[in-house]
């Protein structure tokens, strides 16, 4: 019965947590975006950046209130799912979620309706500075959410008395070793998912013949983006996971089904790999000699620790990591190549007539959120079996209820869920049937009226 509780309350905050966040992502993504068009429109005056702003913001509004919708559940779920966790470390976690709502949720809320509808009735600097203000909301509730979670991954800062763990620096809490690799690898995973998502739209009304000055304008901006964004996003995973090494060497082992620690020689790299937890091994394997060691510790022969090193009943649960990790960064690898295939056909000027390539960009529209998927399932189910890695275990964590209402409240979101995206979704695809607007007035880029006296 233990079992199923701690199993069933799992599911459901997985559910919960990863039907959220692929609004949070679009919407940090597209805030950015939105920051560059408006600051494009305001330094060229080009009025097709205006219009661009007006029609993805519609996007935006829609994803930002489902976002706020789906958020709160998780909240809740801290106590109705996982109460004896919240008890237990509520003097160090709760703060985090507070910081949360007192900069990222005042910053979006105070600014959000300016962004909005504010286009006539303020000076256009103000405006831009509402959309910046709003942006980085967005970032700061990332920033804020991630905190707390690395430093479960990477507990620092705290004492731990009678059961509770107590903060005694919350500097050291929020900048725990995990904090910057995490942070950055998922804000770079909202921005690569989010232009690849505008790109491949756009691209589908290029493939169509709609609007194509304005869409050629919008997949232009979003592949400009996509490709600061998308080697860079490779170079922060690497990054991430030498940080792994470093403080959770059994995760790392786990993802790389590597069970051996190497004494001789440099660790091997699997390619691919079947693991066999019960056997402690792989059925079936290819690797690169040497390959984890020049990966993890930039040298041929550099110690890497098997998942043998560890306690059975320690150890995460190689047979899904390995595999989830692995997709991820095949899916990175993908757009890092579409993105050079698509610099050879801006050389050669047929970078919008291509339709195998538009049809491509369409194709992977959605693995940008694929892949933030698969990352937080590597994340969490890598910190498994703690809840507090190392320190506090996930069977330890949750409420003392009976199953039979984690059964009946996850029924239910398999209920409300389908209907909630089937909503997003038929207003998202309403928006972009009805196409950009391309007649209503603009309005004036006007200089402030000191600036306008001055020249007078």
């Amino acid at each position: 019965m233990e079992i199923n509780l701690v199993f069933l309350s799992r599911v459901q905050f997985a559910l919960t947590t990863m039907f959220h966040i692929l609004f949070p992502v679009l919407t940090m993504g597209l805030a950015l975006f939105l920051v560059v068009v408006e600051l494009l429109w305001l330094g060229t005056r080009e009025e097709i950046y205006y219009r661009m702003y007006r029609f993805w913001v519609k996007i935006f509004a829609i994803n930002f209130g489902v976002g706020v919708v789906t958020g709160i559940v998780l909240e809740f779920e801290f106590g109705t799912n996982f109460s004896r966790f919240a008890q237990a470390v509520a003097n160090v976690f709760s703060p985090l979620l507070a910081y949360e709502v007192m900069t990222a949720f005042f910053l979006e809320a105070g600014f959000l309706g300016i962004m909005l509808f504010g286009w006539k009735r303020i000076h256009p600097g103000i405006h831009f500075l509402a959309t910046c203000l709003v942006a980085l909301g967005s970032f700061l509730s990332s920033f804020w959410i991630l905190a707390a979670n690395s430093w479960m991954q990477t507990p620092v800062g705290y004492r731990l008395a009678d059961g509770k763990f107590w903060a005694v620096d919350f500097a050291t809490v929020i900048f725990n070793p995990s904090m910057p690799a995490r942070v950055s690898h998922m804000l770079m995973a909202s921005f690569e998912a989010s232009v690849f998502a505008v790109a491949g739209i756009s691209a589908y009304f290029l493939l169509r013949g709609k609007e194509e000055a304005f869409f050629r304008r919008s997949l232009g901006v979003a592949l400009i983006m996509a490709a600061l964004f998308a080697p860079l996003q490779i170079y922060l995973g690497d990054y991430s996971g030498r940080v792994m090494f470093h403080h959770q060497p059994a995760k790392l082992a786990a993802i790389e089904a590597h069970w051996e620690t190497n004494t001789r020689g440099g660790a091997p790299f699997a390619v691919i790999a079947f693991p066999d937890m019960e056997k402690e091994q792989n059925r079936f394997e290819i690797t690169v000699p040497d390959g984890l060691s020049l990966l993890i510790t930039h040298t041929r022969n550099g110690r890497v620790p098997g998942l043998k090193e560890f306690p059975r009943q320690d150890r995460p649960n190689a047979a899904i990591l390995f595999w989830t990790f692995r997709l991820m960064v095949a899916i990175g690898t993908i757009f890092l190549l579409i993105m050079i295939w698509a610099g050879v056909l801006w050389r050669k000027g047929k970078l919008f007539e291509t339709r195998l390539f538009l049809r491509a960009l369409v194709a992977i529209q959605p693995l940008g959120f694929l892949a933030t998927e698969l990352g937080w399932i590597t994340t969490e189910m890598g910190r498994q079996p703690w809840l507090v890695y190392n320190l506090f275990r996930t069977a330890e964590g949750v409420s003392p209820i009976p199953v039979e209402n984690v059964i009946w409240s996850l029924s239910l979101l398999f209920i409300i869920y389908p209907i909630i995206g089937g909503s997003y979704f038929f207003y998202v695809l309403k928006t972009l049937r009805r196409g950009p607007d391309l007649s209503s007035p603009i309005p004036p880029i006007q200089r402030p009226a000191g600036m306008r006296a001055l020249r007078e």
